[in-house]
């Protein structure tokens, strides 16, 4: 087997855990923090918005690269194994879900950021 061919399993093995993620963040038998993790993970990785928008150079890529698989493998790990086979088998028959709540999250995250940045920065009157 190829390198690219490996790469192509490793990328449609992300897509499915990412949607069945997705699914484990809506069902009940999934213990609070596990859907918690997952449910962030999920609303990032399907959010058309970026934590680091790609067209930094180097950096911009680093959230595909790391923080989205790293993201997923400790959700991954949180979520009981007879649940995420059974969240995987569930989203290997479905589409990718389309939704708002990743794009809500990550605007939310970057009026958090720029909140803080504001009350960090902003001068104190002595």
């Amino acid at each position: 087997m190829s390198m690219l061919d490996s790469a192509k399993r490793w990328a449609r093995g992300i897509k499915r855990d990412t949607v069945a993620l997705w699914l484990a963040a809506r069902d009940p038998r999934v213990p609070w923090y596990a859907k918690a993790a997952a449910g962030a993970v999920a609303a990032y990785a399907l959010s058309p918005i970026d934590l680091i928008p790609d067209f930094i150079p180097v950096i911009g890529y680093l959230d595909d690269l790391l923080i989205v698989p790293l993201g997923i493998m400790l959700a991954v790990e949180l979520v009981p194994a007879g649940l995420m086979q059974e969240f995987r088998d569930a989203a290997t028959r479905r589409a990718r879900p389309v939704g708002k709540a990743g794009l809500v999250f990550m605007i939310a995250v970057w009026i958090l950021a720029a909140m803080a940045l504001l009350w960090l920065f902003w001068p104190k009157s002595a």
